[in-house]
């Protein structure tokens, strides 16, 4: 599913989930930069946000769920390397979920995040590329 979101053709992340938690790699390419030549704040967005989400997302099997907020604290510039983002579900009820993330490049903290994530409608079946772990 995450994969095959055509974002992700440009991005080139990989993903890995467990339950609760998420983790995003993606090198930063000079396509990534702005003008002072350093990764956008829309690469450290989708990185937290990513990685946030699909900790909630490896919670719920049915539906996708939605970011309902998410507030993102730019701590560093990157101009080079892995950034490699690890979310992780904090708080959970039965429609709301809280996660918090961080990026990381060479083990420096350089972006943090939190978000509140909602069980959505759209149903996780094979029309959003959505396969079980284990499914071929």
């Amino acid at each position: 599913m995450y994969a095959g979101g055509p974002i992700n053709a440009f991005f080139r992340p990989s993903l890995h989930v467990a339950e609760g938690v998420a983790t995003v790699r993606m090198p930063i390419r000079p396509d990534l930069h702005h003008a002072a030549h350093a990764a956008h704040g829309a690469v450290y967005f989708k990185m937290l946000d990513d990685a946030a989400f699909f900790a909630a997302q490896s919670l719920v099997d049915d539906v996708f769920v939605l970011t309902a907020t998410f507030t993102v604290y730019l701590l560093a510039p990157v101009a080079a390397g892995e950034m490699v983002s690890t979310g992780t579900v904090v708080h959970q009820s039965k429609r709301l979920f809280l996660a918090e993330s961080i990026v990381e490049v060479d083990g420096k903290v350089v972006a943090r995040g939190n978000g509140t994530f909602m069980r959505g409608t759209t149903r996780l079946d094979d029309r959003v590329g959505y396969r079980p772990e284990g499914a071929g």
